[in-house]
């Protein structure tokens, strides 16, 4: 098999393998890498993952780019201790073929787990054969920074540096990040996340800084996508016959869980839609809607904290699968096939009043305990159905967070507290400690220099 190569979506930038997009994470041009071509599966292999344990799928499509990259034993290693959790599928009470798939078992009980374990352990073997030390950025709107700082806690020869919105992460999504200590530190924001995504993104474009090796656990890092693409396959493999499209449904912000399954359907998956619906932050359904794009600024502070973005990166990634492109500031150069985009995918915006609606709803019909993503999530497929029938097709709907992680909104709505997971319940006894900045980009590159720019341990 040849090599893949992934190339810039501003265009600008040399090609690259996989390692070096992993360790880059942003292309040089501040461009999204994606493939140059999409490796392909046969019909009758994704029928035969229904049989597999899911670090075998895992292992089954990264294979597909590592190779070349990494022998297939030592990937196939890193599978098995990547994902050594349970990945239910709850099929839902009442409804015919339809089912959630809570990807909250992991570590951090979220589904940033998937991608950022895969990262640690790919881009920590690649820091250890190059001997090189490994600064990584991450701006996190809730959920990111915990599970990055979680997989990269203790890794040699990585520092890990998060920056998060102050007044929009749960406390226990903040504790997951400010309780670690070691090669991890965060950084509060008195800001939204756009202003720590726009910092992020800079610092990786600053002359500056070249001293210091940078790389992105952000989805603008393509090592996020393609393992969040596996759990496509393992949902379609399990809930529809070979060869029969599914309809999967992704609560969505920075798009990049939505571009997981863009991937997969890429890959051959079969797919009827991805039904992407979003908070109040509704710049992508006015965008399928109208064709033209507009950033919202500043973003929009919802209950589904984790989905509060004005300005997707991932949406590049998107423009460009389907024709057109986007840079990173959100201006259209080229338009793409919006036609087939509206073919392939459904939006809609969620209110905080309809997504807590939502979440008694879902107890009292079908005894589905969600939490607000979750909850953007049911309410989107649901406003996909009243537009376009299941007709008997299998669908799953991605439950992206436990709902421990907001227990004050489930006790107000439903009157009991959802039971803690030991990961969870860890971190009432921790201390915290992180620091303090403002959105001035001038004094993150300070604070970068003067505090973590000396070697990791």
């Amino acid at each position: 098999m040849a090599q893949i190569l992934l190339h810039s979506t501003n265009g600008r930038s040399p090609r690259v393998n996989l390692r070096e997009a992993l360790m880059m994470g942003q292309a040089p041009d501040r461009g999204l890498y994606l493939p140059e071509a999409f490796p392909k599966f046969a019909p009758e292999e994704i029928a035969a993952f229904a049989t597999m344990p899911y670090h075998e799928i895992a292992f089954r499509v990264l294979s597909k780019y590592a190779d070349g990259i990494l022998p297939a034993h030592d990937l196939n290693h890193l599978c098995q201790d990547a994902y050594n959790f349970e990945v239910p599928l709850e099929m839902v009470r009442g409804l015919d073929r339809v089912a959630v798939m809570r990807l909250d078992q992991g570590p951090t009980a979220s589904f940033k787990d998937f991608a950022a374990r895969m990262m640690a352990r790919l881009i920590g073997r690649f820091v250890r054969e190059s001997g090189q030390k490994l600064t990584i950025l991450v701006a996190t709107s809730g959920d990111t920074g915990s599970a990055v700082a979680s997989a990269f806690h203790r890794v040699e020869g990585i520092r890990v540096i998060v920056l998060f919105p102050v007044d929009e992460v749960s406390a226990r999504q903040r504790k997951q990040m400010t309780t670690l200590g070691e090669n991890v530190r965060s950084i509060a924001v008195d800001g939204k996340f756009d202003d720590c995504q726009a910092m992020v993104k800079r610092a990786f474009a600053d002359p500056a800084l070249k001293h210091i090796a940078l790389s992105s656990a952000n989805s603008i890092n393509i090592g996020r996508l393609l393992p969040q693409s596996v759990y496509h396959f393992y949902a379609a493999s399990r809930l529809g016959r070979a060869g029969e499209p599914i309809v999967i449904t992704v609560p969505s912000g920075n798009f990049g869980n939505m571009m997981g399954a863009v991937i997969a359907g890429q890959m051959g998956l079969p797919i009827k839609k991805i039904v992407v619906p979003v908070n109040g932050n509704d710049e992508v359904p006015r965008f399928l809607g109208t064709g033209g794009y507009a950033k919202i600024e500043p973003s929009r502070n919802c209950l589904s904290n984790a989905m509060n973005v004005g300005h997707p990166s991932n949406l590049a990634r998107l423009v460009a699968i389907y024709g057109g492109q986007m840079d990173e500031t959100g201006a259209i150069h080229r338009a793409p096939d919006m036609a087939a985009l509206r073919r392939d995918l459904f939006s809609s915006s969620v209110s905080d009043e309809d997504t807590r609606a939502t979440i008694k709803l879902a107890w009292e019909r079908h005894h589905l305990l969600l939490e607000p993503h979750g909850a953007v999530g049911w309410r989107g497929f649901w406003d996909y159905l009243a537009a376009e029938p299941l007709n008997g097709s299998p669908a799953v709907m991605l439950e992206t967070a436990h709902p421990a992680k907001f227990p004050d909104e489930i006790e107000k709505l439903l009157g009991f507290t959802p039971e803690v997971p030991p990961s969870l319940a860890a971190l009432d006894h921790l201390a915290e400690d992180h620091d303090r900045l403002g959105v001035d980009y001038e004094a993150f590159r300070d604070h970068l220099i003067a505090r973590h720019q000396p070697a990791c341990n």
